[in-house]
């Protein structure tokens, strides 16, 4: 068997029919999705770029992205700022970060751009895996980068100003006030401490961070 091998192996260099080094029979090799001699399928997908062989998922090859993904190819659209293909939902609507593809997900730290999982876009522009989306839900709602809120969560804070409503604090911080900072725009503001959660004056996000001590108006000490 192995004297064979070495026979074709002339052969081919005869012929000048050479594949790499690492191929014994010396032979030339051609990627394709059929056997030339037998017509065996070799995969129900080829690429012909990646070379890549498997079952029928609606693959198509992104020129952009240099890489074949999971379609089908018309349910998306390749973002040339974000430099990944997405949902064609989110054609218009999502916010770009130039190549925010290229960074590993902050949950998982595994890489977006070559991953075979759908990536989810938050409304700050930051990507997760959409299974590591999921799972940060389960935790809480902000992004793991910027502190953003993950999802709309004006319903959540209509109701968490019912609670506050009904929640007087004691009456030794009924007075008191405090800066925070807002994680959803940015913006700064002074509000009355409450345990339950201090309100952005701008955009009436709960999503805030306290900025600065607590103190007591010196008009009501």
């Amino acid at each position: 068997m192995a004297a064979s091998a070495r026979e074709d192996g002339a052969r081919g260099q005869k012929q000048g029919r050479r594949g790499c080094k690492h191929y014994d029979r010396g032979c030339l090799l051609k990627a394709q999705q059929t056997c030339e001699e037998c017509s065996t399928l070799f995969g129900e997908y080829y690429c012909s770029i990646c070379h890549l062989f498997d079952k029928d998922k609606k693959q198509y090859h992104c020129e952009n992205c240099g890489i074949c993904r999971i379609g089908p190819k018309e349910d998306f659209f390749h973002c040339l700022k974000c430099n990944l293909c997405l949902a064609m939902n989110l054609q218009g609507k999502h916010k770009c970060i130039e190549n925010v593809s290229r960074q590993n997900c902050p949950i998982c730290l595994e890489d977006i751009h070559t991953s075979r999982v759908v990536a989810h876009v938050l409304p700050c522009g930051h990507l997760l895996h959409r299974t590591c989306y999921e799972e940060m839900l389960k935790e809480g709602y902000r992004c793991p980068l910027c502190m953003h809120s993950a999802l709309d969560m004006t319903r959540y804070w209509r109701q968490l100003d019912d609670e506050v409503a009904q929640t007087p604090m004691p009456s030794e911080y009924q007075n008191m006030t405090v800066d925070i900072l807002c994680n959803d725009c940015n913006g700064r503001s002074t509000v009355q401490f409450h345990i339950l959660g201090m309100k952005c004056n701008i955009c009436e996000s709960y999503n805030t961070a306290q900025a600065g001590g607590c103190r007591i108006s010196l008009d009501q000490q």
